[in-house]
């Protein structure tokens, strides 16, 4: 996917340090990444300072960007995904996780979460610890391996695996805890 001829000249117009290139790609950009930062911080003022890094990231590279490799919009949403990511684990250094556990215990079964409203599913999402959410938002919302979860997050493979089975836990646990109604 190429970009358009519209993002062309907004990103020319970026390159040269246009004032107003550079405000019309926030504006044209900032609902969906901030959406994005939200979902991964869990919180408006963390989105905010992440969602302003990943923006000042994307102008300092944006002489970077080539669109024969991509859209604008996926490139930005890495550079701001990558924000998110940094942010948290700097936020998260020296967490440690303990062994593996056994997946097979935290499994949720697929009927349950499918009836769940996304809505409640986020919402239960963001009670969970920071780098757990985020390995869970990546394996389960973003279709991520381990392996390039790994690769984000600058953990290892078992260490993502070892998250992804807490997270089916505690969300389980919570499920349970609320008695969740689910919706048929």
């Amino acid at each position: 996917m190429t970009s358009t001829a519209p993002d062309t000249e907004l990103i020319e117009g970026c390159r040269a340090g246009n004032r107003k290139a550079q405000e019309r790609l926030y504006r044209d950009y900032y609902r969906s990444m901030a959406a994005l930062c939200l979902r991964y911080t869990r919180n408006e003022a963390d989105a905010v300072e992440a969602l302003n890094n990943g923006f000042l990231k994307v102008f300092r590279n944006i002489a970077r960007y080539n669109a024969a490799q991509g859209s604008l919009y996926t490139w930005i949403r890495t550079i701001v995904l990558h924000s998110c990511l940094d942010y948290i684990k700097s936020r998260q250094r020296g967490e440690a996780p303990g062994e593996l556990e056994d997946a097979a215990e935290a499994h949720i079964p697929a009927e349950a979460i499918s009836r769940l409203q996304a809505a409640e599913l986020l919402a239960l999402v963001r009670r969970l610890q920071p780098a757990t959410a985020a390995v869970f938002n990546l394996y389960v919302l973003d279709g991520c391996t381990h392996k390039e979860i790994a690769g984000l997050l600058g953990i290892s493979e078992g260490t993502s695996k070892w998250h992804l089975n807490a997270a089916r836990k505690q969300l389980q646990q919570f499920i349970q805890q609320e008695n969740m109604h689910y919706h048929e």
